[in-house]
């Protein structure tokens, strides 16, 4: 290799990995499929690897290829932290901040906090990035995370909030269709609603409620948001956090005794982070509107659609 690739080959060549084929990563990129095709073999070229495997589906990704891949993404990451960390250069609130949070966090605690932020620092932009998966904060995935599993990497700053309490819930008129469960050995007569794959932290999280697995569910989906959705319109009982249930009167606690689980709450950045005025600002607004919205008695309002 003489000379080092430029970081347009890793983009295009991270944009057909994700799209499968010249065209796409070329509708992604804002470039022409020739020129994709160009920054492929100028990588090929330059690392002595075959990366993709032509075929009438698209292009193949290779054993060499898919092994590079997660070297491509960190490159993608750092450059992404670079151009945020240059955008809040000085002392003014300004630029880009990249938080990343589990769908529920993001779409029923954050949106208020984001807005008072935004009203009082107008400079400041916000990516949200929502998923269950816990971001690497060391590799430059995002700036600040709101998690529920306590961060153990020593880099990090972490400041630790009260637990958030996890019980079943059902809306009243489902109760009021099918009768309150007495005991978790009930649960098999109603109209339950949980995940679909089963991970390992749900296992362990759920070893103190072991009838609470796959084949109870009636309704099985791995989103969050959509489990949520369907408790609130009725269509069974699912597990609810218990400020959130506060907010909709409909929504009624049901075998509280038997299941009452506990939620940690951190909000987390890497140290380096510590002197950004952006960061800093972003974080002591997550701390101290979380603190807020995850009370019982939270005196957020819900959230609803125009």
């Amino acid at each position: 290799m003489n000379t080092d690739p430029s970081w347009d080959l890793y983009r295009s060549f991270l944009a057909v990995l994700d799209e499968g084929s010249l065209s796409g990563a070329a509708r992604l990129l804002g470039l022409t499929q020739p020129t994709i095709a160009r920054h492929i073999d100028a990588l090929e070229a330059a690392t002595g690897c075959g990366l993709f495997l032509r075929s009438q589906r698209g292009l193949i990704a290779t054993d060499a290829a898919l092994e590079l891949k997660p070297y491509a993404q960190t490159l993608a990451a750092t450059a992404t932290a670079l151009l945020r960390t240059a955008s809040g250069y000085g002392e003014t609130v300004k630029g880009t901040v990249r938080i990343t949070a589990s769908e529920v966090v993001g779409a029923e605690h954050l949106p208020p906090i984001l807005a008072r932020l935004r009203e009082r620092h107008p400079k400041l932009e916000i990516e949200l990035v929502l998923s269950n998966a816990v971001g690497d904060l060391l590799r430059g995935d995002a700036d600040i995370a709101v998690r529920m599993v306590e961060p153990l990497q020593d880099a990090l700053i972490a400041k630790r909030l009260a637990s958030i309490g996890l019980g079943l819930y059902a809306h009243r008129s489902y109760l009021a269709r099918r009768g309150v469960p007495t005991s978790m050995a009930d649960l098999v007569h109603h109209d339950c609603i949980g995940f679909d794959r089963e991970t390992p932290a749900l296992r362990a999280f759920l070893q103190s409620v072991p009838a609470m697995n796959r084949s109870l569910f009636a309704l099985r989906a791995d989103s969050d948001l959509a489990q949520l959705a369907a408790i609130r319109c009725g269509f069974g009982i699912g597990g609810c956090q218990v400020p959130l249930a506060a907010r909709h009167p409909d929504l009624v606690r049901v075998l509280a005794n038997e299941f009452d689980l506990e939620l940690g709450v951190w909000i987390v950045m890497h140290e380096d982070l510590r002197t950004s005025p952006r960061c800093r600002v972003v974080f002591d607004a997550l701390v101290e509107g979380m603190a807020m919205s995850i009370r019982p008695d939270s005196p957020f309002a819900p959230i609803t659609p125009m």
